[in-house]
């Protein structure tokens, strides 16, 4: 009996974790649009010691800031011949603005091209 009951637990587990699931995760044209090579990717990341030393100093800024979500400390940070791109996901404007200030203030003298995107509510 235990062990029937125990077996129906864990199908009535499963079952509802599959129905849980809205929809599967779509990134297709995001992934597509990365593949194009219009836009930044972490690989565009320069090796100069200065650009490393931007990147470093606003990835530093954006971690130490408590205010921000994981989603947001999360974002990619590019850096080539002193021109900072900001990638990814924010959870609202607060987040983006938040994060362009400290970019900007981490690293004064580069150029900041902010392209976080505020995810959308789920």
């Amino acid at each position: 009996m235990k062990l029937l009951t125990l077996s129906l637990l864990c199908i009535s587990t499963f079952t509802f974790s599959a129905l849980a699931q809205d929809k599967p995760a779509d990134n297709s044209a995001r992934n597509q649009r990365d593949r194009s090579g219009e836009t930044k990717t972490s690989g565009d990341q320069s090796n100069d010691s200065e650009d490393i030393k931007i990147t470093a100093a606003i990835r530093r800024a954006v971690v130490k800031d408590d205010s921000l979500s994981m989603t947001a400390k999360n974002i990619k940070i590019i850096t080539a011949n002193a021109m900072v791109t900001l990638r990814g996901p924010v959870l609202d404007s607060h987040e983006k603005t938040r994060i362009d200030k400290l970019a900007r203030a981490a690293a004064p003298g580069a150029k900041v091209d902010n392209q976080l995107e505020i995810k959308p509510a789920s």
